[in-house]
């Protein structure tokens, strides 16, 4: 172990107490579960299912949601999933949506809660999905001979220029997995820069493209429907802060008569803050956490779960988080709804999705929220219903990246699955 690593297991190991009092605090917040603080602390809670166990650590709801298809397959070649995340939203979503899945949260990264969650649950298998790697976690269960796999993994340009000022501890973190599984060739170069090994590091694609997006409630949809009526409306999602503030500037400058715009906070406990940002621009608002219907010129849909809803009523859809270095959010939902889209232009968590859809014609990529306006009215008018076509066609879910993840960690997985 390198220095900065044992440094970093050593202090975990006394600030242990103190992580323990933070996660209350959060707990009293509504930030953690606090009925299952214990889960985060490495305690059991329950029994470890018969037979092959399969860990698949998410760290929140995108990731899980992805890695839904691969985990149905190995449950279907008979072995059980145990799916773990770190946020009180991804528990709560998947308990309404998937109730079948085994899930329990993450322990945090103290050797002692480690030790106990591995003891607990001794699984045959871990596959880690995407980018969240726990150095104390992934060490001490590479340290007990667990195989394991880094799955869909995407590393962005920032944090691989981090990495690069510890480059032997990466090494031995990335050396930890027997399999990396990434994105994209772009994400494949940067692992091998930090030490991973040619022979076991495969561009397998991004798995969220091999998911069919949920289906909208139809009953939701209609009455939402027929309460819009026959009103222009358009939809901000997944939005951050800055993002609000270029959307109202938006539904102001179209001055178009009755105009409703719908807002959906990435971060649902936002929803008082950006109504109160709209409020004080003199627009009236309503807000679905309060039960409150779409009646006035922007609806704040601060809830978790109905994104779908939303994409399936609006026939424009921005989605936030394209600006200020955040990354960008998945488009494949709003295109399977039939949604013209529109993002900032810095999205390279979802590069290679966006240049499908925008080669297709079906997004429009901002290089600033300045351009907001002018691309919303143009896709609420004549060339809007010509990107939302294109976008359906061309974000049909793409079998490929199940196949190839799945027939890459067959072999990892052989005496698992049958």
């Amino acid at each position: 172990m390198t220095l900065p690593l044992a440094l970093y297991r050593g202090a975990a190991g006394l600030a242990a107490p103190l992580i323990a009092a933070h996660l209350r605090r959060r707990a009293a917040r509504g930030k953690e579960n606090s009925a299952r603080l214990d889960e985060r602390l490495g305690l059991a809670t329950a029994e470890r299912p018969e037979g092959g166990l399969v860990w698949v650590h998410a760290a929140s709801v995108g990731e899980a949601l992805s890695a839904l298809p691969m985990i149905a397959e190995i449950e279907n070649g008979g072995a059980r999933c145990l799916l773990t995340t770190g946020t009180a939203t991804s528990a709560r979503l998947l308990a309404e949506r998937m109730p079948e899945v085994l899930h329990r949260f993450v322990p945090v990264d103290t050797p002692k809660a480690v030790a106990g969650f591995l003891e607990a649950w001794r699984p045959d298998a871990a596959l880690w999905m995407e980018s969240e790697l726990w150095p104390n976690l992934v060490r001490a269960t590479a340290a007990r001979g667990i195989p394991m796999a880094l799955v869909n993994a995407r590393l962005s340009a920032k944090s691989a220029r981090n990495w690069g000022f510890a480059k032997h501890s990466a090494a031995l973190m990335l050396g930890a997995f027997g399999l990396r599984l990434a994105q994209t060739e772009v994400v494949r170069e940067r692992l091998l820069r930090l030490g991973a090994d040619p022979a076991t590091t495969l561009v397998t694609g991004d798995l969220k493209a091999s998911r069919a997006p949920d289906p909208a409630d139809h009953a939701a949809l209609e009455a939402m429907r027929e309460i819009v009526g026959k009103r222009a409306l358009w939809l901000a999602a997944s939005t951050h802060p800055g993002d609000e503030a270029a959307v109202l500037d938006t539904h102001q400058a179209l001055g178009m008569d009755g105009l409703l715009t719908i807002i959906v906070p990435r971060h649902p406990e936002r929803g008082a803050e950006v109504a109160a940002l709209a409020e004080r621009r003199g627009l009236s608002v309503t807000r679905r956490s309060e039960g409150m219907l779409p009646t006035g010129d922007v609806y704040v849909a601060d809830t978790l779960g109905e994104l779908s809803l939303w994409y399936a009523l609006a026939p424009v859809a921005l989605i936030g988080g394209g600006w200020d270095g955040i990354g960008g959010h998945n488009p494949l939902e709003a295109a399977h709804h039939n949604c013209a889209i529109l993002s900032g232009d810095d999205v390279p968590s979802f590069a290679e999705t966006y240049a499908r859809l925008e080669a297709a014609g079906g997004v429009r990529l901002l290089a600033s929220r300045s351009n907001l306006t002018g691309a919303v009215g143009d896709a609420m008018g004549a060339s809007g219903g010509a990107m939302a076509k294109a976008a359906l066609v061309a974000g049909q879910p793409d079998p490929e990246p199940l196949r190839k993840t799945m027939a890459a960690l067959r072999p990892l997985l052989v005496g698992i699955m049958r």
